[in-house]
């Protein structure tokens, strides 16, 4: 009974993490506006999965380990293009490119650097979290905040902290 429940929370992680974006896009598509939505919660989610996706990478983890987290990566560059753009800040969108390509390779440079960057991942991941928080409390409007992107988000960690 335990192996077929470890393999439904696998499962269903990943199929969570194949469109937990999505209906924050949809929310930001319908109404052509980012209100509420905090850029820097975003670049910040984005560092700690980059962050996470390399050490993986790097020290050869098996791919059904970290899966989800090329499909989620992809998510939020889309979802962070379309907050620029609505925001009326597309050329930062170059520089955002440039500063996690050069990171991306910067976090292999030594050991210790990819070995520091994980351990700073839920520190990373708590402060993204934060961030949008305070985005929320400054603006006091959900504005296009997705509380079903937010849900799905809470059940994957679950999943992944009961399936450790």
């Amino acid at each position: 009974m335990a192996p077929a429940l470890l393999d439904l929370a696998h499962w269903s992680t990943w199929a969570v993490c194949a469109v937990i974006k999505l209906p924050q896009l949809a929310a930001v598509l319908a109404a052509r506006s980012a209100r509420g939505v905090s850029v820097g919660s975003l670049l910040l989610e984005l560092a700690g999965f980059l962050v996470f996706l390399r050490y993986q990478i790097y020290y050869g983890y098996p791919l059904q380990t970290y899966l989800e987290y090329p499909i989620i990566i992809a998510q939020d560059v889309v979802l962070l293009l379309f907050i620029l753009r609505f925001s009326g800040n597309t050329k930062r969108a170059l520089f955002y490119a440039v500063t996690f390509w050069g990171g991306w390779y910067m976090l292999t440079l030594r050991k210790w650097i990819i070995d520091l960057a994980m351990n700073l991942c839920t520190l990373i991941s708590a402060a993204s979290k934060l961030a949008q928080l305070r985005c929320l409390w400054q603006t006091k409007d959900a504005g296009q905040v997705s509380a079903l992107t937010w849900s799905m988000s809470a059940y994957t960690c679950a999943s992944k902290l009961w399936a450790t």
